[in-house]
């Protein structure tokens, strides 16, 4: 069997609003929209898809429920941390990762690494 990867889809409460935020962040393109979801893409082979849950409950962080997050690598991890804090995402105060990578919040919760470049 082979399988390829196409799309990492994240549920949320609103599917535009969460699309807009990593769309700001990544400068990827939405790809499509609905009321119900919308996806992201650069052309590449993965996507990034938000969907509508009827009463979706956010992540805590930190929280071993928690079932995923996506890791974003950065020229300049101080830099990323502002302008993503501006766009509403949150930084926790919970920060395992020392110097190697920084833990925020997307504004509907799902948590997200920042991690430099090496």
């Amino acid at each position: 069997m082979s399988v390829t990867l196409s799309t990492i889809v994240i549920d949320c409460a609103d599917p535009s609003a969460l699309a807009e935020f990593y769309r700001t962040a990544t400068g990827w393109k939405i790809t499509s929209a609905d009321e119900d979801s919308a996806y992201l893409g650069d052309g590449g082979p993965v996507q990034l898809g938000f969907q509508r849950v009827p009463g979706y409950r956010s992540p805590a962080w930190p929280d071993d429920a928690k079932h995923f997050h996506l890791d974003f690598t950065v020229p300049d991890p101080a830099a990323a941390e502002r302008e993503l804090l501006a766009l509403g995402a949150a930084k926790p105060e919970f920060q395992p990762g020392g110097a190697g990578w920084t833990v925020l919040t997307d504004p509907e919760g799902h948590p997200f690494c920042l991690v430099p470049e090496n």
